[in-house]
């Protein structure tokens, strides 16, 4: 290799070199906001004001849930169904990947044949009866823990009672 083939490559890392410095200054002295340490506390441009979610949760709670039910639509809690659907059949012994839900309501707990129940939901009730068809809804991993039911829960407590009021009509 020659001096001058030498003489380029030197000359090439020297420039990107430079190329990356100098961007690197440019892009702190164009985005950098405040004093020069990092870290320091700011002051916000704007604050965005967000209530805490306890207050919604106390007021859910505080409203019982037979009041609800008593108001609770059917029809409501068919287009609710929806999301159960691709698990649960409505039709008496038809069971899919979840036990099928005809006559589900004042049902035995894990009394459907041919469906291997987890131990965890016997654990919890006897009946379901709508205040537990409630709290499982609610979030059934934390209602039941162990439960083979993957759904997150139906965090609207009158789409419970809909569903609730849906699957009553069905076999009973």
């Amino acid at each position: 290799m020659d001096t001058m083939t030498f003489t380029k490559i030197i000359g090439g890392f020297c420039g990107a070199l430079l190329v990356f410095l100098l961007g690197n200054w440019a892009a702190e002295s164009l985005y950098h906001v405040g004093p020069s340490g990092h870290g320091e506390e700011h002051v916000a441009g704007y604050e965005i004001a967000v209530e805490d979610g306890e207050g919604e949760a106390a007021e859910e709670e505080e409203v019982d849930f037979a009041t609800i039910m008593a108001s609770a639509d059917a029809d409501k809690g068919e287009k609710v169904f929806g999301k159960c659907k691709a698990c649960h059949k409505l039709e008496d012994g038809a069971n899919g990947t979840g036990p099928h839900l005809y006559g589900v309501v004042n049902r035995a707990v894990g009394s459907v044949d041919g469906y291997g129940y987890s131990g965890a939901l016997v654990a919890v009730a006897d009946v379901w009866d709508p205040e537990h068809l409630n709290g499982f809804l609610t979030n059934p991993k934390s209602y039941a823990p162990g439960t083979k039911m993957g759904f997150a829960g139906l965090k609207s407590v009158d789409d419970r009672a809909n569903l609730i009021a849906y699957l009553a009509t069905i076999g009973n």
